[in-house]
C-alpha cells in the first residue's frame, strides 16, 4: 500500500467496477450439466486445442486477442465424467438457462435497473485458453441502474449474464492447461459507470453490490466464486482494467497503488521529455557476454540463444524509479517481455548484478552506443523469444515517452498490479447465431428480501440476538436456514448450529466442508423428531465430516448417538448421583454445575441438556 494520500478531487480519479459473480443454479448456462467443482485428479480424459482470433462482421481484429495470439501456445482440457459435446465446442449451445435468467431479474430488481425487451447472446472473443470456443457468451439483461454509497450515488450501467471460463489449473510446457468443471457456470457481470472519485467510494460500492447479490440466496460462495475489476484513470493519466481482485477487501488498495502508479508514469514522461529522451532500435549483443559468469545469459548463449539490447537514451536513472510498492519502471519493462515468453529482463539501472560485471556494463554501453545519461535494457533468451521480448520493451518503453498507457492490468496478492495485454475494443464482440434471442420478464420475478431487511426480521420474528442474526444473514447457510426454519426447525437450535457449532468444528481442524446440505437438513429433522439430543449434533456433524457417504441416521447408530428415553437418562443420572453422594450430602445443590458435566459426559450427547438438568434437580432435593 502507498504511503501517500493524494487529492483525489484534484487529480480528477474517475473509477468504475465491474462485479463478476457466479450463480448458485443447478445446471450450467448452455448446458445441462452440474455446477459442481471436481479435483483435477478427478479427470476422465484429456484434449487440446489451438486458439487463433476470428474477425468482427465488420472485417476487425481486436487488438487484445491480437497480441495474444502472437504467443503460440497449446491449451489442455481436463473432461469429466459429466462433461458434455458443449462444453467441448462440439456441440451448439442449448437455450438460455431459465433458472440463471430469474436469478439475474432478481438482482436488476433490487439496483433498480430496466430489463431490456429483447435479450441477445453475443460472443466476446477470447483466445487465452480459457473457453474451448475462442469466445465467452454474454448477453445483456438490465441497464440504467444505482446505488447509494455515503459519497453518492453511483450509476449502474448495466447488467450481463454470461458464462464463467475454464479453471486454469497449470503452466505445460507447451502452454496451459484448464479444468472444464467451471467451463459455463452462469456468471452475472455488473458494470458500474464511472462515478467512483475516491478509493474508499469504491469499496463501499462494491460492499454494497455484494450484499445485494447475497440477498438473492442464488449466488455461490466461497474463494473464486466473486471477481472484482477495477477501472482507474487520472486526469493526466490513462484509462486502466485492473483484472481479478480477489478480495474485496483490497479495491481500495488497488485503486490508491494504482493513482500513485499513473502519477509516477507522468511524472517520468515530463522528465523524458524535458531530457529529450528517445528509444532506439534494439540489436543483437550477445558477444559482449561471450565470456560471462551469469548464470541466466550464460545459459541462453550455451542452448544456442541470443542477448537483445534496447538502448534508452536519457532514461539514465528511470528504468529503476519505483512507481508503486516493490515495482519499478523497469518491472513494467518486464512484464511486457515476460508477455512473449522471455523469463524477465536487466537493465543498466540494476547492473553490475546478477553475475554481470562492471566491465560487461561498458562494453555493453559502447556496443549500443549508450552513454552514462542512457539506460540499457537486454533479454537473454532462445533467439526468437528474445527478439520478440526485446521489441515488446522497446515499445513500452516508447509509451513512457508519451504517457500513461490504455491497458489490462492483473491485480497482484499485495493490492499491486502487473500488466496483461491492450485494452479490448468494439471488434471483440459479434452476435451469437446458435442461440435465440429472449424477452426477460421480471413481472414474475419476486423482489428479494436485503440482507439488512434479513436482520431486523431474525431479531424480531425469532428472538436471535443482533450478531447471530447478522452471522446468520451474511452467512453461507442463510438459505438453508430459512428453509429448515420454514419446515419447524427451532430458530435458535438452526443458527447456532450453522454458525457457530460448525465454526467450532472448523476450528478444531474438522473438514466440515464435507457436510452437505441434506446431511445438515437431516440432523435438524431428527433433533427436532426427537431421535437426535441437541447436544449431539457437534458429535455428529463430526461423524459425518470424516464420513460423508454415510447418512446422519447411519452415522448417528454408528457413533451411539440416538436419543436416549427418559429411563435411560434418569438411570444415568442416578448413577452419577449415587457415586457422588457424599458431595451432594456435603453440598446440596451446590454440587450441581459439577455433576451436570459428569452426567452429559456419561450420556454422551444422547441426551438433552433440559432433561438431564430437570432430572438431576429432582435426584439431588431427594438425597439433600
Amino acid at each position: 500500500m502507498t504511503d501517500t494520500e493524494y487529492d483525489y478531487e484534484e487529480l480528477g480519479l474517475v473509477a468504475g467496477l465491474e462485479i463478476h459473480q457466479q450463480l448458485d443454479t443447478a445446471t450450467k448456462l448452455f448446458c445441462n450439466c452440474p455446477t459442481d467443482l471436481r479435483e483435477p485428479d478427478e479427470s476422465t480424459r484429456t484434449f487440446s486445442r489451438y486458439l487463433h482470433p476470428t474477425r468482427s462482421e465488420l472485417g476487425e481484429l481486436d487488438a487484445a486477442a491480437v497480441e495474444e495470439s502472437t504467443v503460440d501456445r497449446k491449451f489442455e482440457y481436463l473432461a469429466y465424467d459429466t462433461t458434455c459435446l458443449v462444453e467441448e465446442d462440439d456441440e451448439p449451445p442449448h437455450r438460455l438457462d431459465d433458472e440463471a435468467l430469474e436469478t439475474v431479474l432478481e438482482i436488476a430488481q433490487l439496483m433498480d435497473m430496466a430489463p431490456v425487451d429483447q435479450a441477445h447472446v453475443m460472443r466476446k472473443i477470447v483466445v487465452d485458453g480459457s473457453n474451448t470456443s475462442g469466445f465467452q457468451r454474454s448477453t445483456l439483461i438490465a441497464t440504467d441502474g444505482a446505488i447509494e454509497t455515503s459519497e453518492g450515488s453511483v450509476g449502474i450501467e448495466d447488467l450481463m449474464l454470461e458464462e464463467e471460463s475454464a479453471q486454469r489449473v497449470t503452466e505445460t510446457e507447451d502452454g496451459v492447461r484448464y479444468s472444464l468443471d467451471r467451463l459455463g457456470i452462469p456468471l452475472v457481470e455488473i458494470g458500474t459507470s464511472p462515478d467512483v472519485s475516491t478509493p474508499e467510494q469504491a469499496l463501499e460500492a462494491a460492499e454494497r453490490i455484494g450484499m445485494l447479490l447475497r440477498s438473492t440466496g442464488k449466488v455461490k460462495r466461497g474463494l473464486g466464486t466473486i471477481r472484482q475489476d477495477v477501472n482507474v484513470s487520472i486526469e493526466e493519466g490513462a484509462r486502466v482494467e485492473i483484472k481479478g481482485v480477489q478480495s474485496l477487501d483490497d479495491i481500495d488498495d488497488i485503486v490508491r497503488n494504482e493513482v500513485a502508479r499513473q502519477v509516477e508514469l507522468v511524472a517520468i514522461t515530463d522528465e523524458l521529455a524535458d531530457r529529450e529522451a528517445s528509444v532506439d532500435e534494439p540489436q543483437d549483443v550477445s558477444s559482449v557476454f561471450e565470456d560471462t559468469e551469469s548464470g541466466v545469459i550464460n545459459g541462453a548463449l550455451n542452448s544456442g540463444g541470443s542477448v537483445m539490447a534496447v538502448p534508452l537514451y536519457e532514461f539514465d536513472g528511470l528504468v529503476g524509479r519505483e512507481i508503486a510498492p516493490d515495482r519499478r519502471l523497469g518491472t513494467e519493462f518486464s512484464d511486457h517481455a515476460k508477455r512473449h515468453g522471455a523469463g524477465g529482463i536487466f537493465h543498466t539501472d540494476e547492473l553490475p548484478a546478477y553475475g554481470v560485471t562492471e566491465g560487461e556494463v561498458e562494453a555493453l554501453r559502447e556496443a549500443v552506443g549508450a552513454g552514462p545519461e542512457d539506460a540499457v535494457a537486454i533479454v537473454a533468451d532462445d533467439t526468437d523469444t528474445a527478439e520478440t521480448a526485446i521489441d515488446a520493451v522497446a515499445d513500452r518503453a516508447g509509451m513512457a515517452l508519451e504517457g500513461v498507457p490504455e491497458e489490462t492490468r492483473g491485480a497482484n496478492d499485495d493490492g499491486t498490479t502487473r500488466y496483461l495485454r491492450p485494452l479490448p475494443g468494439a471488434a471483440r464482440m459479434y452476435p451469437e447465431t446458435d442461440v435465440p434471442p429472449v424477452e426477460p420478464d421480471p413481472s414474475d420475478v419476486p423482489e428479494p428480501e436485503l440482507l439488512t431487511e434479513k436482520v431486523d426480521r431474525y431479531q424480531r420474528e425469532y428472538g436471535l440476538d443482533a450478531g447471530l442474526a447478522e452471522q446468520v444473514a451474511y452467512g453461507q447457510y442463510m438459505p438453508l436456514f430459512e428453509d429448515v426454519v420454514a419446515d419447524g426447525v427451532d430458530p435458535t437450535l438452526a443458527a447456532t448450529t450453522l454458525e457457530s457449532t460448525l465454526t467450532e468444528l472448523r476450528r478444531d481442524d474438522v473438514p466440515v466442508e464435507n457436510v452437505t446440505r441434506e446431511h445438515l437438513e437431516d440432523v435438524f429433522a431428527m433433533a427436532e423428531g426427537g431421535d437426535l439430543a441437541r447436544e449431539g449434533i457437534p458429535d455428529l456433524l463430526r461423524a459425518l465430516a470424516s464420513d460423508p457417504d454415510r447418512s446422519a441416521e447411519k452415522a448417528a447408530d454408528a457413533a451411539g448417538l440416538g436419543s436416549a428415553a427418559e429411563d435411560e437418562v434418569r438411570e444415568a443420572v442416578v448413577e452419577v448421583v449415587e457415586r457422588n453422594a457424599d458431595q451432594v450430602e456435603d453440598e446440596g445443590m451446590q454440587a450441581f454445575s459439577a455433576l451436570m458435566g459428569e452426567c452429559m459426559g456419561a450420556l454422551r450427547g444422547k441426551a438433552d441438556g433440559d432433561l438431564v438438568s430437570q432430572l438431576l434437580r429432582e435426584e439431588i432435593q431427594n438425597r439433600a
